[in-house]
Parts: C-alpha cells; structure tokens; sequence
C-alpha cells in the first residue's frame, strides 16, 4: 500500500470515527469511549509530578538531541551537539566555538542518528548518551549529569557515519561503521568506476575512559567497499562481538535504488572486536597518516579545546580473515538488532517478506566447523541456513529494526506496511500488531537494546504524519506514538509531534539519570581564564585593540553596566560570570547588532561572547533570560567613540567605577 493509498484509508476512518462520535456524543459510553479514557489515564502525568522515563531522541537534519518525558510526551530539553544553537550561544559562544571544529574547519551542522545510552554490564546505567554525525563523520558525548555535549571525536577514513554510535556490552567501544565507503590513503583523486579497486569500508572502534568517558579512536578496521547501514553490541555469550548490517555488497557507485539490489542478500559482517583489540594492542596494525579533530569541553574551566590529531591505527583487511566473518541476509537489512541473551541476532532486510532470525551458538559452530559457503574479498562468508535460528513468515512489509521486551517477545517496525508487529523469540511466532500513523521508521523500548528491557511501552518515530495533526505548509512535522506493552495486545496510547526527524531513540527510568543531575555550578570551582567571583573584581583591560570585559550578572544587573572608551577597530570580548548559586537561574546576555548569539549562561558558569563594534555611538546590552520582577531593568550600555580618540577606557556600576587597565 503507498503512502497516499495509507493517507487516503486513514481519513476515511478518521472522518468516520468523528461522526461517531459527533452522532453518540451524549449517549453512555461505548467500548470505543472507555478505552479512550483508559488510555488517557495511562499517559496522565498530573501537575507537579514527574515522567517515568527519559526518552532521548534524534534530531536527525537538525543536527540535536531532543529529550522528551514518557508517558507524557512533553518535550524537556532539545540538547544542541553538531549544530550552532543561538537560544544557548553553543557554537557562538568563545568557549563552545571549537565543539564545531573539524578536519574541515568550523562545521556548524550534522545529521544526528541514533542516541544511545551508556551501559555498565549490559544495562542502561544513565551516565552519557551518545550521538553520530552522519554527514561530517563524528561521533558525540553528551554528560547526563549536565545535558551538555562533552566530547565530539572526527572519523578520519570515514564518509558518511551511519552505523554509529552503538556500543559494546561495557561501553568499552563505542563503534562507527562508515555509510559510504571511499578511496582512502596516498592518491585519493581516482576514477569513480574503479570503486571495485579502490574503495573501502572503516569500522571505528573508539574507546571510552570508564571514569571520565574520554573517547579515543583505539583503531580502525578496514574493510571491503560496501555501505554499513546499523550495528548492535553482542551480549552475555556474544560479548566479544559486534554485529553490523551492510548493503551493497554489489559495489555498484551509481543509481543504488536499482543496482545495489541486484543480489538476493547482502550480508551481517561479525566482528569479534576483542580479538581485533588484542591485534591493536600487540602492534598488528598499521598507524597511518590522517587528519581529524577532537574536541572536548572542560567542565572546570567551563571552556572547549580542538586538537587536531594525524595518525590512526588501522588493522588491514588481509589480516582480519580470523576477526570478521559474513553472515547471508535478505537484501538491504537495515537493523541489526541482538535480543537481551545474547543468543539471537535479528536481521531486517527491507526488501524481504520474512525476518532471519540467527543463533549466535550455531554461528559459533559454523566458524569452529569452517562450514563456508564462500569467500568474499577473502573474508569466509558462512552459510545461511548453518546460521540461521528461524524466520518469522510474512511478518509484514518493509522490516527496519526491531527491539525487546523482558518478556522473551520482539517487536518490529515495518516501514512499507506502517506497522509494529509483536513475535516471541522462542518460537518466532506472531503474536500481534498495530497500525502507526505513518511509515514508522525505528521504534523503541525502553532499554529494549540492553539485557534488561525496562518494559512497559513501545514508541513508534514515524516519519509522515498525514491528517494527524494541524496542517504547517507543505512540510508537516515528524510524530512519535507511545503503545502499551503490558499486556499481550498492544494499545495506543498517545501521539505527539517530535523535532527534526526521529531517526532511533533510547529510554532509560528517569531516576537513573536524575539521581546525578548538576544543579549549579560552584563559583569558587570554577577555572575559567577570565572568571569573575564577584562585583568587586569586575574591571575592563585593554590589551592591544582587544577589551576584555570582567563581567558578572546577578538579579538582577549587570556589573559593570556602563562601559565607555571602546573605539571603532577595538574587538571586545564579554567575559560574563553568572553569580547566581541557585537551581534553574540563568542568565542571559546580548548586544545589539550582534552578528552570533545571545549567551545562556549558567549558575556560576562564565561564557564569553567576541562583539567588533561597526559604528560609533552609544549600544544597549541586556539579559535575555527572564530571571526576577525586575529582569527588564537588567541592562547596561557600551559607548563607541572613533578610532583615535582619547575617551579614556572605564567602566561603571551605580557611577562607581571598576578598576581599568
């Protein structure tokens, strides 16, 4: 069925339900009715309380992470990681602005994928959630003690970063396979019709610090030239390994939508990364010459750092026959996705009317066996059914990605057919489904990539919302739909929109992340080169054609709040010190004719926001953030005077003046 046949039915229904309604208004409730109200007491949040689950959520094109509150669906935060925020100043602000360095220079923009939460033996502990930059290959640690971007690692030999940023059972690794593989090495300028020669695939396999979550590209893994699309970490007995979907096994370089679906099955590449781990660390690969950049945010000194690295260790593909080995699967699998024993790998080929099921035990004994079908680029290809546990049959159209519950039961998103469908993986049967509204791309259960699915909903991300919601121009928004999993049948609970385009999701029980939450931060910690403690250390110095401005803001003004003797060429640097030690009292500050941001800036936080004042004349400058009864009063002015004149250089709070240098 398309999308304007879908569209079409749903109205249909939609108009008919309404007339119901319209015609049984006044009678007593009906089945239809009571349901209604079930449903709504199951999503019922009352003022005051609180969300169960955290649900993080990608932005996709907007290049952020939204968090939003479940069962509710109320929207917490949109927490900015690849692109310029001009609400928070991240990206403008001095400090933030290499968060946003790359090989490539200042790059202000991503496509955001798949959030996924740090876990500690297996299980969601609540402490980063990572991201993937799809389009300038990165990879992000955002602090859940803070909801801030802590870390962002460029991928050298990567183009396109889509199976990413899924992680090993520890977080030991978090794991980034490359969508488009290219020529990588000395001489990159070749004929695209020598793809099949030149171009190759990476695995990135970054290493996180277990205290401090410190990302580091341990090393690489190259690979044959074909499109890695998702991955999933194995578990319990499949610890050791990484499981990653590709298409394209083809190498076709031009119209993929025909030539990259000409084989019956593409492949699942497995990937003992801990033997690959040991052949890093025995010195088995090669160290070759790159470029990217690594960026991290100092929480004491409030302030970013860009380094930009040149060398990576990449083990060959020669000497990988013994670490990776293919798996057959139904042409164009997307998700890749292991259920919670760790036993049982689920392949979604999109383009196959059946969901493979595989064993990890028997694919154990395949490789043990060497029971090969073939060779591929001299990686051993295993046998289909020498692998395979079992298919679910005409599960539905379209199979994405699927996730668990802690009830031994799988549910799959089906794109074409817009649809959840319900299976046990005992016995891969059936057991039911539901429309989504519509061509629903990934779903989530909360902790359902874990070994301990925390239960309770299923959330559909779909991508076309149709008649569902007021109409907004020829682009509608993008909607999540939370379902009920706690009895056999699913029921719909609730819909609402979401930001940019929700490409994948995790949920984790909000008191595993709350319990840790920063709530300010301390004045006398804070390590900020250009800090100010309190009024009385706010002063202006000029050094060369630079003003550095010493300033602080408490509710509710500014000190200093009048500035003169800054002239036409002069670049001044607001250096802005929240005082406030108070939960939830940020500040703002913004200047006119300003060509960045406002800054958003924290409880005893200092941000620095760079002004090059155009014209002479006195500018206005203002808290933006509504912090008391009186945050309209809290403002100041700047005076600009010609290129060499000689106002002197001062500063002033209630026609008391702060020290000059």
């Amino acid at each position: 069925m398309n999308k304007k046949t879908i569209g079409g039915v749903a109205a249909i229904i939609l108009g008919t339900t309404a007339m119901t309604f319209y015609i049984n208004g006044c009678r007593p409730k009906t089945t239809m009715t009571s349901q209604s109200g079930d449903a709504a007491s199951k999503v019922y949040v009352a003022p005051g309380q609180h969300d169960e689950f955290y649900n993080f959520v990608s932005g996709g094109f907007n290049g952020q992470m939204s968090v939003y509150g479940l069962p509710s669906g109320r929207l917490f935060r949109i927490i900015p990681v690849f692109t310029v925020d001009p609400t928070s100043g991240y990206g403008y602000s001095e400090e933030t602005k290499p968060m946003l360095n790359t090989s490539h220079g200042f790059v202000p923009w991503d496509d955001l994928h798949h959030p996924t939460i740090s876990m500690t033996d297996g299980i969601q502990d609540g402490r980063w959630v990572f991201g993937n930059g799809n389009n300038t290959p990165r990879v992000a640690r955002i602090d859940l003690k803070t909801f801030r971007t802590a870390e962002i690692i460029e991928l050298p030999n990567s183009a396109g970063n889509h199976s990413s940023p899924f992680l090993t059972e520890n977080t030991e690794y978090v794991v980034a396979g490359t969508r488009f593989s290219v020529p990588v090495g000395g001489n990159t300028d070749v004929p695209i019709n020598t793809y099949k020669d030149n171009f190759k695939g990476h695995l990135s396999f970054i290493s996180v610090d277990p205290k401090s979550g410190a990302l580091d590209i341990a090393f690489q893994l190259e690979l044959p030239g074909v499109n890695f699309d998702l991955a999933h970490g194995g578990k319990g007995p499949s610890h050791d390994w990484m499981f990653f979907s590709c298409y394209n096994t083809e190498k076709a370089y031009t119209l993929l939508e025909v030539n990259a679906s000409q084989k019956d099955k593409d492949f699942i590449f497995a990937v003992n990364w801990k033997k690959a781990e040991e052949m890093a660390k025995a010195g088995k690969g090669v160290k070759k010459k790159v470029r990217y950049a690594h960026n991290v945010y100092d929480e004491l000194t409030h302030t970013a750092t860009s380094t930009i690295k040149e060398e990576v260790l990449v083990i060959e593909q020669k000497d990988l026959k013994e670490v990776v080995y293919l798996i057959p699967c139904p042409k164009s699998p997307h998700g890749c996705d292991v259920d919670p024993t760790g036993e049982y790998i689920v392949g979604s080929g999109k383009l196959a009317a059946l969901l493979p099921v595989f064993s990890f035990k028997k694919i154990q004994e395949a490789i043990a066996k060497k029971d090969f079908e073939a060779e591929y680029d001299g990686l051993s290809v295993i046998k289909y059914e020498s692998a395979l546990h079992g298919v679910v049959e005409k599960p539905g159209l379209g199979p994405l990605h699927t996730e668990f519950d802690d009830k031994g039961n799988a549910y799959t998103s089906f794109f074409v057919s817009s649809e959840i469908v319900k299976w046990r993986v005992s016995d891969l049967q059936v057991i039911d489904r539901v429309p989504t509204y519509y061509s629903i791309g990934h779903l989530c259960v909360p902790g359902g990539a874990s070994k301990k699915p925390w239960g309770k909903y299923v959330i559909a991300y779909n991508k076309i919302t149709k008649d569902r919601y007021l109409p907004t121009g020829p682009e509608l928004t993008q909607s999540a739909q939370l379902y009920s999993i706690d009895g056999e049948k699913m029921q719909l609970l609730l819909d609402f929109p979401t930001t940019g385009e929700p490409h994948y999701a995790e949920a984790i029980p909000a008191d595993l992340v709350a319990k840790n939450s920063l709530k300010i931060y301390k004045i006398e910690e804070n390590n900020h080169p250009y800090v100010t403690r309190g009024e009385k250390d706010a002063r202006v110095v000029r050094e060369g054609n630079k003003i550095h401005v010493y300033m602080t803001c408490i509710r509710s003004h500014f000190a200093p709040d009048n500035i003169e003797g800054v002239k036409l060429g002069d670049e001044v640097y607001f250096h802005v010190t929240n005082l406030e030690q108070d939960w939830d009292i940020p500040h703002g500050f913004a200047i006119k004719g300003a060509n960045t941001a406002e800054l958003l800036i924290m409880p005893g936080e200092t941000q620095t926001l760079k002004w090059k004042p155009e014209n002479a004349g006195v500018v206005p400058f203002y808290c933006t953030d509504f912090c008391s009864a009186l945050h309209q009063e809290m403002q100041g002015y700047i005076r600009i005077s010609p290129a060499g004149s000689n106002v002197p250089l001062s500063a002033t709070l209630d026609n008391k003046e702060a020290s000059t240098n």
